[in-house]
């Protein structure tokens, strides 16, 4: 009998259950929250959408981004992370849809991210992302998210920069933080944190 995928939803909540993810107060700053969706490749395949933003937009043009972002007034994280995937991709899932959390982190620019992580049997061919929000949608594979990251060092910071290798691209915090606990937690059930991880300069603001 073959192996379970290491993204199927059972491996996900098992990984997750284990894993003691840490809520940061937020001390003055605002508060987003991000998702790690975990959906179908269209063939029965498990894989996490990636997006990349516009080029126009005036926040992180062009980056690569998960689903995400600001909480609206009164508004829980987990409820902010699915509203965001439902107005970035199009995917509208209910709470029972998330299986767990990751690590908070404080970016640069002044905001405590929370990351959930959530599964759907959606495939991702039947997505509509928003133009407004998203340029590119990318279907990242176990294999791709399992790529070992690099960590360099600046001037600027005693924190190493991480950097996560995609498709001939180098992502960065505060994205490739997340991704990369997303891999440690649930392919390698290693509880590593991510508060020590930098973001590139450009992206200080």
């Amino acid at each position: 009998m073959p192996a379970p995928h290491p993204l199927d939803r059972d491996n996900l909540l098992a990984a997750l259950d284990a894993f003691d993810s840490r809520r940061l107060p937020l001390d003055g700053r605002r508060h987003a929250a991000v998702v790690v969706a975990v959906l179908d490749d269209g063939a029965g395949n498990p894989v996490m959408p990636l997006t990349r933003r516009p080029t126009r937009l005036r926040a992180h043009p062009g980056q690569f981004a998960l689903p995400g972002g600001r909480l609206d007034e009164g508004e829980t994280p987990e409820r902010a992370a699915l509203r965001e995937l439902h107005e970035e991709l199009g995917l509208d899932l209910g709470a029972d849809a998330v299986l767990g959390r990751l690590d908070d982190y404080v970016t640069r620019s002044g905001y405590v991210m929370s990351p959930f992580v959530v599964w759907s049997d959606t495939a991702v061919t039947d997505l509509k992302p928003s133009p407004d929000e998203v340029d590119v949608l990318f279907s990242v594979t176990a294999d791709e998210l399992d790529a070992e990251p690099r960590f360099v060092t600046i001037p600027e910071s005693d924190k190493p920069v991480i950097q996560w290798p995609f498709r001939g691209h180098l992502v960065h915090a505060p994205t490739a933080a997340v991704i990369y606990q997303f891999r440690e937690v649930v392919l390698h059930r290693r509880p590593t944190r991510i508060d020590d991880l930098e973001q590139p300069v450009f992206a200080w603001r």
